[in-house]
């Protein structure tokens, strides 16, 4: 690698939390290589949170559900850029397709164990070991190093957007409010919302904080039963972007959620941060902070990585309001 400005180009196309969880890989090879030219394919529907990230030269939007032509010509800008690397953060078959098609002089994956898709790793041209550390960020850290990175912390170059919304929140809540996000894509992931509002008013009763309840596309009549559950202790926020949530995350006291992206845009602006975690691994996906605090039910699970929950009553739903009452005293005392 001999090139003064050598080129590299990242794939990780999605979902939110994943492209969260890649930042710090990038952010570290930018150090590493601070005159190089860093690319990152990413799905478009997150290219919001990429523009807020310092070192990206160029992010380069590509719906994954595009047309073949569409893929064909996005592959062919793609290959005018004679790339020294092409790095396959995601481990999937679309994406390790994608990194050997820009025609990069080498391409990088994780090996055939830490892949969702294990068949992807035909197209890698290394798959350097990564360790044995659980954790994905760790995990992208790791394939770094055949880039020359041995900078192995955990750094998230985000700028903190001005935010209506976050102007919003804080005059009709103060500066100390918590955010509370009862929705994920899957509903295996999602704590009862009645549970939600419970916490609230706890919340408000016993440490005089009121919540913001935070909702994506659909989710809106959940975020609403929360508020309604809440006994006047939270209000619903009105419909957010990404970079709205980054700045009501920034603001906040602290942040309950289960595991879906506004927990990891949370984590990543170091929002104080107690996390629900059912069906999915809270030492892979979870918060990373050491004074985080995971409320974890996949030991007992029997639906690890589904949608659907297969039994009569969601792992997740074992979790009682005052057992995450007690996990918030303690990540506040942390504080």
């Amino acid at each position: 690698m001999n090139d003064p400005q050598p080129r590299f180009l990242i794939v990780r196309l999605g979902s939110l939390g994943d492209v969260i969880h890649a930042i710090p890989a990038v952010a570290a090879l930018r150090r590493r290589h601070p005159a190089a030219r860093i690319d990152w394919i990413v799905d478009p529907q997150y290219l919001e949170l990429l523009t807020l990230v310092a070192g990206i030269d160029h992010c380069i939007p590509l719906d994954p559900r595009a047309s073949w032509s569409g893929l064909l010509k996005a592959v062919r800008d793609l290959r005018r850029v004679h790339y020294e690397a092409a790095a396959d953060l995601q481990g999937l078959l679309k994406s390790a397709l994608l990194a050997r098609a820009a025609g990069a002089r080498r391409t990088l994956g994780f090996p055939r164990a830490h892949l969702r898709e294990p068949l992807a790793g035909v197209f890698y041209s290394e798959t350097p070991d990564v360790g044995d550390r659980p954790h994905v960020i760790h995990k992208g850290l790791a394939l770094m190093r055949a880039l020359g990175v041995q900078d192995a912390d955990v750094v998230f170059p985000i700028s903190i957007p001005a935010s209506r919304a976050a102007a919003a929140v804080r005059e009709q809540m103060g500066p100390r409010y918590v955010v509370i996000n009862p929705g994920a894509a899957w509903p295996n992931k999602r704590w009862p919302p009645d549970r939600f509002g419970a916490l609230a008013a706890a919340l408000a009763e016993r440490r005089g904080l009121r919540s913001a309840v935070l909702w994506g596309p659909g989710e809106e009549s959940m975020a609403a039963a929360v508020v309604a559950a809440s006994r006047g202790a939270a209000e619903l926020l009105p419909p957010t972007s990404i970079t709205d949530i980054v700045a009501i995350a920034k603001g906040a006291s602290l942040m309950v959620s289960g595991d879906t992206g506004p927990l990891h845009i949370g984590a990543a602006v170091g929002t104080p941060i107690v996390a629900l975690f059912g069906p999915t691994s809270a030492e892979r996906n979870g918060p990373w902070a050491a004074s985080d605090i995971s409320i974890s039910r996949f030991d007992r699970c029997a639906c690890h990585y589904e949608r659907q929950c297969r039994r009569s009553q969601s792992c997740i739903d074992d979790i009682s309001v005052d057992e995450v009452m007690a996990a918030i005293e303690r990540r506040v005392a942390a504080r």
